[in-house]
């Protein structure tokens, strides 16, 4: 949450002119439902099996940058999906980082998040982070910095 997938993603898309898929947006689409939703309605088992079919869907786009939701390399085998199907980059910052953004994000509607704030939200990111960078650490490349930059380096990477 807060890394800049949804944005640099359509800013990505945007340059190399692809499409953009927003993997949670898409699932919400096909469902009729938010995320927030599915998870209360049917659980976060049921969501992370819609979520690989809608990663495997997706994967066979062609031209296209697909966001997904962070927790989406976390489950089955999706990470090694991923790899296989394309280049998977790891939008890396801070636990301190991803709290300021998210805490300087005027359209912060995520449930996790509610009423955290400070040293609170940075330990819960750093603990939340900490169960996945695992999996993340395991995609093709990583990058850091800001919007333009990040956009730059991963323009760089895929059209070289």
């Amino acid at each position: 949450m807060g890394s800049g997938k949804t944005t640099v993603g359509k800013l990505l898309a945007a340059r190399l002119g692809y499409s953009f898929v927003d993997m949670d947006a898409h699932i919400e689409e096909k469902q009729f439902k938010t995320v927030s939703q599915i998870f209360a309605e049917k659980g976060e088992d049921e969501f992370r099996l819609l979520e690989k079919k809608c990663l495997h869907e997706v994967s066979e786009f062609e031209n296209v940058i697909i966001s997904t939701g962070g927790g989406a390399p976390c489950f089955f085998d999706n990470m090694d999906y991923m790899n296989a199907h394309g280049l998977t980059i790891y939008l890396k910052h801070t636990p301190a980082q991803l709290a300021e953004r998210l805490e300087a994000s005027r359209t912060n509607k995520r449930p996790l998040l509610a009423n955290r704030k400070g040293e609170e939200l940075c330990r819960f990111i750093a603990e939340g982070l900490a169960k996945r960078e695992s999996f993340y650490e395991n995609t093709s490349h990583s990058v850091s910095g800001n919007i333009d930059q990040t956009v730059e380096e991963i323009y760089q990477l895929v059209t070289s």
